[in-house]
């Protein structure tokens, strides 16, 4: 389902912090490895990673936007159809919930930037436009 396609695609957020903490170490440790290119390739990593569950979201939104019109246009004209009154409320429900993922999207990719920059601030700074 779209739950576990995300849930899945999330995980990658999951070990990229994972890595951070594991692998670049603190500033006071920062003399013993060279963490510029672990944090340039995790950085870039984490870009894709949320360019593509932004992708994946906004385009199941769009997706149901247009049924959910689509179905409020046939409901004007068959106002007793309860079927079709079932369907769009469904739609519905799932256009809602759709759009709250943008929200959870936000959070899990603050997290995640946080940690990146608490670790990696003082061996690679990202280009500006971004």
């Amino acid at each position: 389902t779209w739950q576990e396609l995300l849930k899945v695609m999330r995980t990658i957020d999951d070990r990229i912090v994972h890595e951070l903490n594991t692998t670049v170490p603190t500033a006071s440790f920062a003399g013993k490895i060279d963490a510029s290119q672990t944090c340039k390739q995790l950085y870039e990593s984490l870009m894709e990673a949320h360019a593509s569950r932004d992708r994946v979201i906004k385009n199941c939104i769009a997706q149901t936007s247009s049924v959910v019109k689509q179905l409020r246009e046939e409901r004007e004209k068959n106002l007793d159809d309860l079927t079709l009154l079932k369907q769009l409320r469904k739609e519905q429900t799932k256009l809602k919930w759709m759009q709250s993922e943008l929200n959870v999207e936000e959070v899990v990719n603050d997290r995640s930037w946080k940690v990146f920059n608490e670790r990696c601030r003082i061996h690679f700074k990202p280009p500006k436009n971004e």
